[in-house]
């Protein structure tokens, strides 16, 4: 059983909604889950819900406050795009923060701290690795990888700065994040001081965890990637 409510972070840009889960007993560590561009819509609560229900507190932030904390309908991209262009690094810098200082207070150390994202979520986790040292940080097909986004640096070019394990998962046929960019990051990250990992789906396409999108979802790779998920936190970021 879960416990789920709604609450609301301070930030220096003003109050930010989010959406947060909690095991009913001890948790073994926080996560900080980063919405997809369509905000924390009932897909991102859903797997806000898994992370409580893996024994963990879970919070969804909310990364479009400053523009209303909009929901958005997959297809609209319209919509969607001027608001990731307002995106920047000391607006996630500012956030991320907010989520760490939360779950700070309800007695998770750093260490104990993992930041997952999606899509527009992922490249934002793996900034979040590149901040500050917490547990882990988990990319769920997040692009920038060769090109930046958000006025940060390219993944590759950030890579150098992770403090953070980091484990990447990366669809094949994923035509926005193509092969080669996937293993130029895996050999930026591959020879740093941190644990890094990065998995690929032969047969999965972006989005592939997201179960509310049947276009997209990809049940094999999505467990797989979940999982893989789960240990990844299990081994770095789990209070012992």
């Amino acid at each position: 059983m879960t416990v789920c409510d709604a609450v609301t972070l301070a930030t220096g840009d003003g109050p930010m909604p989010a959406y947060q889960a909690r095991p009913d007993g001890a948790a073994k560590g926080g996560v900080v889950v980063v919405q997809e561009a369509f905000g924390v819509n009932p897909h991102i609560e859903d797997v806000t819900r898994r992370f409580a229900a893996a024994g963990r507190d879970a919070v969804a932030p909310a990364f479009f406050h400053r523009q209303g904390s909009p929901i958005l309908d997959y297809d609209d991209l319209a919509t969607v795009m001027p608001l990731i262009g307002q995106m920047t690094p000391e607006g996630l810098a500012m956030d991320l923060t907010a989520a760490v200082d939360h779950l700070a207070a309800a007695g998770h150390a750093a260490g104990h701290v993992a930041v997952v994202g999606f899509c527009m979520g992922g490249t934002v986790a793996f900034y979040a690795a590149a901040l500050r040292p917490l547990g882990a940080a988990v990319t769920f097909y997040g692009g920038g990888v060769a090109q930046g986004r958000f006025g940060l640096p390219s993944l590759v070019d950030l890579a150098p700065e992770l403090r953070t394990p980091w484990l990447g998962h990366f669809g094949d046929r994923d035509r926005g994040i193509p092969v080669a960019e996937v293993e130029a990051l895996r050999a930026a990250t591959g020879p740093l001081g941190v644990p890094t990992g990065v998995f690929r789906y032969a047969d999965a396409d972006h989005g592939f965890h997201c179960d509310a999108r049947p276009a997209v979802f990809h049940p094999a790779a999505a467990t797989a990637a979940w999982e893989r998920t789960l240990f990844w936190l299990d081994r770095h970021a789990a209070a012992s």
